[in-house]
């Protein structure tokens, strides 16, 4: 199964600093057995990401599509916006997992806005920007990534996925 990577930051777009966002998803998609289609940095722009969110879905048909940053308060932040606008279906125990794994991190875990959704046969899910929160909202999510794959792509019980993770 194929997995995409999208860094949302317009300073990063920019060439400003290292994209550890993007290393930090990278590593997370390996964990999960995934390969790795494609990998990019984006700027804060809603139609540019929702985008290149129907790109990966719907032309290069990968199976996760994996986004980082943008889920803040501030008026750029706009990444939940453009997902609820081209996914079908939100997944709110995805992002429920996420928000709590953050709470023992930060007393402002509570101000994300992280979205996780079904477009086609593609799970899409935004993390936070900060490389520290992708592993810790990582680690919370792992297990039910590739049980919500295998569901998608509408192989009843997942039971491919887990095995190919060396999971009973």
């Amino acid at each position: 199964m194929k997995a995409a990577l999208v860094t949302i930051s317009t300073s990063r777009a920019a060439g400003v600093g290292r994209d550890r966002s993007g290393e930090r998803l990278r590593d997370f998609a390996q964990r999960l057995g995934l390969q790795v289609a494609g990998q990019e940095v984006i700027s804060d722009d809603r139609a540019g990401i929702e985008g290149r969110l129907c790109h990966w879905a719907d032309v290069e048909r990968c199976a996760l599509v994996l986004t980082s940053g943008g889920t803040g308060l501030s008026p750029s932040d706009v990444t939940p916006e453009a997902t609820r606008a081209v996914i079908e279906r939100e997944i709110p125990g995805i992002t429920l997992a996420m928000l709590l794994a953050s709470r023992e991190h930060t007393r402002h875990w509570m101000l994300s806005r992280a979205l996780a959704g079904v477009r086609g046969s593609t799970l899409i899910v935004n993390f936070p920007g900060r490389p520290e929160s992708i592993a810790q909202a990582g680690e919370a999510i792992a297990q039910a990534i590739p049980h919500a794959l295998e569901l998608i792509a509408g192989h009843e019980g997942g039971h491919r996925a887990h095995k190919a993770l060396g999971r009973p």
